[in-house]
């Protein structure tokens, strides 16, 4: 069943004829996001430029039986903005306002389709930024971070998305606008917000979203540690953890991921060495030497090969963009990447990047990893070609098993990537079947048609 040209005239007089799209070739775009092994063309697409719009539309939708899928930027790596013909995909990217700054109460709101990034730059004037930092943060939208609550480098010291959010706007699917939490932290009776942080617009569409801002740290020491051994690498990981410092970023890249870099940008990391670690504390200028002088006892007691001081602001910029770039010069490396993202308990750390390259060699499968080190979060990139069945079946296989080891020893199928379409089989790995139908019960409570962002995070 394909969206009716009735709906499709609806929306357009809801939104204007230059915000709907129904056209085959203009939805050849939407046809995927960041997760290349589902391609569905939508329905329709349509750019709804206010919450009271979104609600029109929405209520157009319920009135014609039909589903939607929300999109951001549509740099999901787990499926979460696919749709098909029989769906309209409700795109919030032009829905860029900051529409406040509430220097009082240390917040701001803003719409969904603000890029992340763009929230940390508008307020830096007033000496504050928005605390997390996703690897895509200068694309990934707001909306699309509250969906998955999403983390990034800096997860370590200031949390996910859900601990900078105060209160979000939400359509429902019949088109109610439903205001939730404040300007503060505080709540009272259920906490509605946090039910729809993470929730992958499976209970309805945010709009716009109340976050907190933070003031800057005073002080920054970042250090590159190159390591010959993974596990040493690993073990430094989870020996800074256990000695009492939690550093703002602790980030590994692995070698392949080195060298990927390397023939990219020359950014001049050893490609020789089998793991390096991005170091970061922050903080009041008093005591961070102290503390970074206890790390670097740390690198050298596992067997650390060299320490590399980012000692200037500009060389600190030069680190992170060449952690943050790496995802994106995978696309140099072959045909197709697909991200993993479990997450272990940081004891498990060594064991899991062991496990890893044995998943990776057993199916002959190409690895590349860059993660979180520091809160366990690991992201083993499998580079391979999508037009090989053999290939996908073989990358299918090993992702499931590692995701199955992840939840073995204590951790979890997804640390900020979320479920999508991807993870709806291992999500089986972490629940049982009453876990899952309370899970259905609230979407029900929420979404009693199902038509909210369907065949997501359920199977």
């Amino acid at each position: 069943m394909s969206v009716s040209k009735s709906l499709i005239h609806r929306l357009e007089r809801i939104c204007g004829s230059q915000s709907v799209l129904s056209d085959p070739d203009e939805l050849l775009v939407y046809e995927s996001d960041a997760y290349p092994l589902v391609r569905a063309l939508p329905g329709g697409v349509v750019f709804p430029l206010s919450t009271e719009a979104t609600s029109q539309v929405l209520k157009a939708l319920q009135d014609h039986e039909v589903a939607f899928v929300p999109r951001g930027s549509g740099t999901s790596l787990a499926g979460g903005c696919l749709t098909g013909s029989d769906a309209v995909m409700v795109c919030t990217s032009k829905m860029k306002r900051i529409l406040e700054v509430d220097l009082d109460n240390e917040c701001a709101i803003v719409e969904a389709g603000v890029i992340t990034q763009e929230i940390s730059d508008a307020v830096a004037e007033y000496g504050y930024f928005y605390a997390p930092d996703p690897a895509s943060q200068s694309t990934c939208t707001i909306g699309g971070n509250v969906a998955t609550d999403a983390g990034g480098p800096h997860t370590l010291k200031y949390g996910v998305t859900g601990h900078h959010v105060f209160g979000l706007t939400v359509v429902l699917p019949c088109g109610e606008v439903l205001p939730l939490g404040g300007r503060t932290q505080t709540t009272h009776g259920y906490d509605l917000t946090s039910v729809f942080i993470g929730s992958e617009g499976t209970l309805g569409l945010v709009t716009e979203v109340t976050v907190k801002l933070t003031r800057p740290p005073a002080a920054y020491r970042t250090v590159l540690a190159v390591y010959d051994r993974m596990d040493d690498a690993g073990n430094t990981v989870r020996d800074i953890i256990a000695a009492g410092i939690v550093p703002a970023a602790l980030e590994m890249m692995d070698q392949a991921i080195v060298q990927i870099l390397e023939d990219a940008y020359a950014y001049g990391f050893p490609r020789d060495a089998e793991a390096v670690l991005v170091i970061e504390l922050d903080g009041i200028e008093a005591g961070l030497d102290r503390q970074l002088d206890r790390i670097l006892t740390i690198c050298r007691e596992n067997r650390v090969r060299s320490i590399d001081d980012a000692a200037s602001a500009e060389q600190r910029a030069a680190l992170w963009k060449a952690r943050k770039t790496a995802f994106g010069a995978l696309g140099r490396a072959a045909p197709t990447c697909i991200t993993q993202d479990g997450v272990v308990p940081r004891s498990e750390l060594p064991h899991i990047l062991r496990f890893v390259r044995q998943v990776a060699d057993k199916h002959d499968l190409r690895v590349a990893s860059n993660f979180h080190a520091g809160d366990g979060n690991i992201h083993p990139n499998f580079l391979f070609d999508q037009r090989d069945p053999r290939q996908v079946e073989a990358v299918q296989r090993a992702s499931h098993e590692i995701l199955a080891e992840c939840v073995r020893v204590g951790g979890s199928v997804t640390g900020e990537h979320g479920i999508g379409v991807e993870k709806t089989e291992a999500l089986k790995l972490m629940f049982n079947d009453a876990d899952l139908a309370a899970q259905r019960q609230v979407k029900h409570v929420f979404d009693p048609t199902g038509r909210a962002n369907p065949d997501k995070i359920f199977a």
